[in-house]
C-alpha cells in the first residue's frame, strides 16, 4: 500500500520496499544503488547526524549553550570582527565573557 510523504514541503509517493540488488536505481552521479551502498549511505548520513560540533565542556557530554537578544548593529559588528579575525562569532563572544568574569 503506498502513501504520500512531505519532505521539506515536495511531495512524493512512497510506494514501499524494493531489493536494491534486483532493481537497477541509480545515484545523482549515475553509480548504481545498491542495498550495500544505501546501508552505507545511510550510516555515514546517521554519523554526521550524530556527530556535531566538538564539545567545548568534555569528549562525549554536550555543552551547554545561551542565547540572548542584542541589537542588530552589535551583531553586525561581530560579524564582521570574526570575519576579520577567520573565527566564529561563537569563539569571540566565549572569549568576550572570559575576559568580563576574570575582571
Amino acid at each position: 500500500m503506498s502513501h504520500t510523504i512531505r519532505i521539506h514541503g515536495k511531495e512524493y509517493r512512497e510506494g514501499g520496499t524494493i531489493d536494491l540488488d534486483t532493481v537497477d536505481v541509480r545515484l545523482p552521479d549515475g553509480t548504481r544503488l545498491t542495498e550495500a551502498r544505501a546501508q552505507e549511505l545511510a550510516e555515514e548520513i546517521h554519523q554526521r547526524a550524530q556527530a556535531g560540533r566538538p564539545s567545548l565542556t568534555e569528549p562525549g557530554v554536550q555543552s551547554p549553550q545561551l542565547r540572548f537578544a542584542v541589537p542588530a548593529e552589535l551583531k553586525e559588528r561581530l560579524r564582521e570582527r570574526a570575519e576579520t579575525e577567520h573565527r566564529t562569532p561563537s569563539a569571540l563572544a566565549r572569549e568576550a565573557l572570559e575576559r568580563y568574569l576574570a575582571s
